[in-house]
């Protein structure tokens, strides 16, 4: 079981930068891929970024690719989301996602945090 609280979130705005972070309680982390998905109003949760459980290997969404970068601190039990170059479009629910594999959609994720408002305004 792994319980996450995203944290960071906030108004900015457009061109500026925000560091989210998402910490995780249970002692399996480490063994746990993790993601950062975003939902805007009306539209279906997407993919950001994700990360694999070493943290060798990340992936991203071509919208954010060059703006975002995904870490992790397994002694920590922190994954972070380092944004960028922000846009108004940009503006969504971040929500960070754990699970055994790495995946780059949701149900691709068991656990979920509660999410964080990013808002960016032109």
């Amino acid at each position: 079981q792994v319980q996450l609280v995203e944290s960071g979130g906030g108004l900015v705005q457009a061109g500026g930068s925000l560091r989210l972070s998402c910490a995780a309680s249970g002692r399996t982390f480490s063994r746990h891929a993790m993601g950062w998905f975003r939902q805007a109003p009306g539209k279906e949760r997407e993919f950001v970024a994700a990360i694999s459980w070493s943290g060798d290997n990340t992936y991203y969404a071509d919208s954010v690719k060059g703006r975002f970068t995904i870490s992790r601190d397994n002694a920590k039990n922190t994954v972070y989301l380092q944004m960028n170059s922000l846009k108004p479009e940009d503006t969504a629910v971040y929500y960070c996602a754990a699970d055994r594999t790495i995946a780059a959609t949701p149900r691709g994720y068991d656990y979920w945090g509660q999410g964080t408002q990013v808002t960016v305004s032109s």
